[in-house]
This record gives structure tokens, sequence and C-alpha cells, in this order.
């Protein structure tokens, strides 16, 4: 199981401080760098930026989302973080969400046929292939990169927790990304991945299975709960997580942050974070680095292949925070 860093998953770094801090998660042994993508700082401006400092460490996207770029612009960024870092990019892709697309303005619906299509002119571009493409919602035409593509071919990773997104995941990509799920969850998202490639006559156990367990370390155990009780918040109050909170077994406590929520704010909604939500998901509140570890183990025996650790500060020094645990990590 490889180990990973995520940078502005749970607290937003000055641009300028992540490219040391990515020579130091390199030094420190993490195998990627990940950035996601939301309304938060751009992913493509951050990774290319880490790519020109570093040598060894992979770069990736968790995730892309497709509603904001047309695929002949994804498959450009795609392949331009791939040749600026010597092939070390990891293409991580998802279908976004209703929130998102309103920001955009564009629809949310039919998001299987959607990524289905969108992927195929991905990949086919970066392929070199010339377009000739015409789908349902999507088309593209005489489109060929002025430039051979990397031979080896770009890793693409599908975010998926649904059991029909996590089979076509399986059957059309590389492996899957999950966000905020637990053991549990990740077996049975892993083996609904494994299941598609399996009907695609793919090796079931050649895919990439990708978690994030957000974490905090400090002497103060119960700061770093209630910073990953804010971050926690903030996914319950996300209609398409509720649904996966729920379906874990959490839909009384989501019910109730929901309802506070609405009656008296965000940080009163924060107060009804348990100690079995956050026990109970990928949220790891430790003293040391070694703690975090040791929890992280059982996604690793549940299937995960790869976890992706997203550091959430509980001060306001956020640099000086992530650094030390990148630091300490490397001490390990």
């Amino acid at each position: 199981m490889k180990l990973d860093i995520e940078f502005n998953s749970g607290a937003q770094l000055p641009m300028d401080a992540i490219p040391a801090l990515a020579r130091a998660a390199e030094d420190s042994g993490f195998d990627c760098a990940w950035g996601g993508e939301a309304n938060n700082k751009d992913p493509t401006v951050m990774l290319a930026a880490c790519a020109a400092v570093t040598s060894r460490l992979k770069l990736g996207t968790a995730v892309y989302h497709m509603l904001g770029r047309t695929p002949v612009s994804m498959a450009l960024h795609g392949a331009g973080l791939d040749e600026l870092s010597g092939g070390r990019f990891l293409f991580g892709l998802g279908i976004s969400n209703p929130t998102i697309a309103n920001w955009h303005g564009v629809e949310f619906d039919h998001p299987l046929t959607r990524i289905r299509e969108y992927l195929e002119i991905v990949r086919s571009a970066l392929r070199g292939d010339k377009l000739d493409f015409e789908g349902r919602f999507y088309r593209a035409q005489g489109f060929k990169l002025a430039f051979k593509p990397s031979s080896q071919g770009i890793p693409v990773y599908l975010a998926a927790f649904g059991p029909q997104m996590s089979r076509l995941a399986g059957r059309l990509s590389d492996g899957v990304l999950i966000n905020m799920a637990n053991p549990r969850e990740i077996r049975r998202i892993a083996d609904n991945a494994r299941e598609g490639a399996r009907l695609a006559g793919k090796d079931p156990d050649a895919l990439e299975i990708i978690c994030k367990v957000r974490c905090c370390v400090a002497a103060d155990r119960e700061a770093a709960r209630r910073s990953l009780g804010r971050i926690l918040t903030y996914y319950a109050l996300a209609d398409y997580y509720r649904d996966l909170l729920t379906r874990m077994g959490f839909g009384e406590e989501v019910t109730a942050i929901r309802e506070t929520w609405r009656a008296s704010g965000f940080h009163a909604a924060s107060g009804q974070i348990t100690d079995r939500l956050l026990d109970g998901l990928p949220l790891v509140a430790g003293e040391s680095v070694a703690e975090v570890l040791d929890q992280v183990k059982a996604y690793g025996e549940a299937g995960a292949t790869r976890v992706i650790l997203p550091y959430v500060p509980c001060t306001d020094d956020v640099v000086t925070e992530i650094g030390e645990f990148i630091q300490a990590f490397g001490r390990r």
C-alpha cells in the first residue's frame, strides 16, 4: 500500500508555499502529491509548480471535475502535466456534483453516460488520435494533439462510490478513487470495481483502489478532532455525501447535523458531530504520525492499494503545521 499526501483539501495553503512542501514530501517518502478541484486553488497550476521542483514524486488530481472543462481541454491539461513531470502524472477524474454543476452553469444529469463519453474523448486525445466523436452529450471533431503524447500512457482513475459508477470505473479506467468511505465501504466499492473489470475482460487485481483518509496530528487530541469535525460537517451537508454516510449507518447523525444547520447555522451544526461519527469514518486524530499510520492499516486490509492523507490543520499556521507533519512522516 502506497502512502500519499494531498494539498489544499483540508486547508488552503498559499500557492507559493506548495512547491517547497512538495519537495519535502518527496524527500520524506510520500509516493504522490494530489490536488483536488472545487472552489479551491487550481490543481493544474499547483501540480505544474510541483512538477518543476521534484523528480520522483508522482503528481495526481483527486479529482478534476469534468463539468468545468471540455474533454479536449482536459486532455491538454493531462498531457501537459505528464510531459512536464516526465511521466509522473496520475489522472483522477470525477463526474462532479449538482453544486459544482451550478457553479459552472451546466446540467448535472445522466452521469454514467456523460462520464463514459467524456472519458472516451480524453483517452483518444491522449493517445494522439484524430478525434471523430459524436455522442449524446459530447462531440469532438478534427482535434489532434500537435505533439507526440507520452508513449507509456497516463493512468486514469474515476471517482466513485455508487455501485454503477464503481463498476464503470473498473470497466473503463485504471482504478477507482474513493472519498469519505470507511474500510467496510472500501471493500464494497472495490468489489464492484473489480466486478466491472472482470466483465470487461480485464485483470481485476491490476486495478488501483485509492482512498482518502484525512488526518490531524496534535498534542491536544480534542483540538484535532474538532478540526476534523468541521470538515465532516461540510460533507454531511452535501446531498451527494448524505447518501453515502447514511448507507454506512450514520443517517441519524446526518439528519441531526442538517436540521441544526437549517435552524442555527454551521457552527451549531458542527456541534452535532459525535464520537461515533468521527471514529467510524476516514478521519484520524492522533498525537503522532505513527498513531495515524497505525489506523490507516485498516484501509490497506480492506483492499486499498494507495491511501491519500489530506492533512487538516488545527492551528492558523497552516504551512508550518503541514510541513511538520511531512517531516515527521519522513522520520517514522
